[in-house]
């Protein structure tokens, strides 16, 4: 979606991350304080994020150390450069974690608009799965799948909660519509932006995810046998469609997905309990990073710091 936007011209080119709310608020802390931003500089001046901006370091530096107090303003700062330099007049971001600091980052940037991209939960656990993001707790090592599935679950239905309570400022769109009802999705995200979206410029316009996937399945891609929609039809057994369905199969059936497997009982017991564990603790791991100095913890790799 994010790069489908930069491909339309109405928005600067920034192919990355900016990864402000859940990675450089946590890791450099309260930004009012001065200290704070002087850390957050000399890190993000050796990181991908700043390298990618191509903005001057001197300038930008001066501009967060005199006139940024949060990480709205920090966002707002550095992205209101990259637009002026490349000569537009808004910008856009991504990062699947935003869905989890919609609240906050409306707080802190009331303009803000969302559009919420939704992919069918059972892709997404294949991919996380694949990849090995989320950790399952001890008992559940070979759970890994499902656990997967119920972390979609939870930072959906926190994205779903906290964007449908900012009503006109907030769009779902469905990843799969995206790519079966290319046109009709643009209109709808044209009219919610109040911009044109052209697909014809898109087209010529394609870059980044638009030319070359970005996907766990590279092997698909190479082999120019590329089929992102219901992937878990072709690589999931049927007792692990079972498993998966049968921990996330209501908000699928809400969203407007339909199950494929038949209900498992014997999974109802084990499923309930994962149910109630795991929300609760995604939800603790969240709070500690955004409320202890365990927040100073966050891992920086996504910033690809420079020696």
């Amino acid at each position: 979606m994010y790069h489908t936007l930069l491909s339309s011209g109405l928005f600067p080119v920034y192919l990355g991350e900016p990864a402000v709310f859940d990675l450089l608020r946590p890791k450099f802390g309260n930004l009012q304080r001065r200290g704070n931003r002087e850390r957050l500089m000399k890190c993000w001046l050796r990181s991908s994020m700043y390298r990618i901006s191509h903005l001057e370091g001197e300038v930008i530096q001066e501009q967060v150390l005199n006139h940024c107090t949060s990480a709205g303003e920090f966002l707002r700062l550095v992205m209101g450069e990259v637009a002026r330099l490349q000569g537009k007049m808004r910008w856009a971001v991504w990062g699947p974690d935003n869905l989890l600091y919609l609240r906050q980052i409306k707080k802190e940037i009331p303009d803000a608009l969302f559009i919420h991209m939704i992919r069918d939960g059972r892709d997404v656990a294949i991919s996380m799965n694949k990849e090995g993001w989320i950790r399952p707790l001890p008992w559940d090592r070979k759970q890994g799948l499902v656990i997967s599935a119920l972390h979609w679950k939870w930072k959906v239905t926190h994205g779903i909660e906290a964007g449908r309570a900012l009503s006109a400022d907030y769009l779902e769109v469905h990843f799969e519509e995206l790519l079966d009802r290319r046109t009709v999705v643009l209109q709808k995200i044209s009219a919610f932006i109040g911009q044109e979206v052209k697909p014809d410029q898109i087209m010529q316009g394609s870059l980044g995810t638009m030319v070359i996937p970005n996907t766990s399945f590279q092997e698909e891609s190479r082999s120019h046998e590329f089929r992102p929609l219901e992937r878990w039809r072709r690589l999931l057994s049927e007792s692990e469609l079972r498993a998966v369905e049968s921990a996330i199969g209501p908000l699928l059936e809400r969203l407007g997905y339909e199950l494929a497997a038949k209900p498992c009982d014997n999974r109802r017991l084990r499923n309930r309990v994962m149910n109630q564990v795991y929300p609760r603790y995604f939800d603790i791991k969240l709070w500690l990073k955004e409320n202890t100095l365990l927040g100073m913890l966050t891992n920086t790799d996504r910033m690809k710091l420079s020696q």
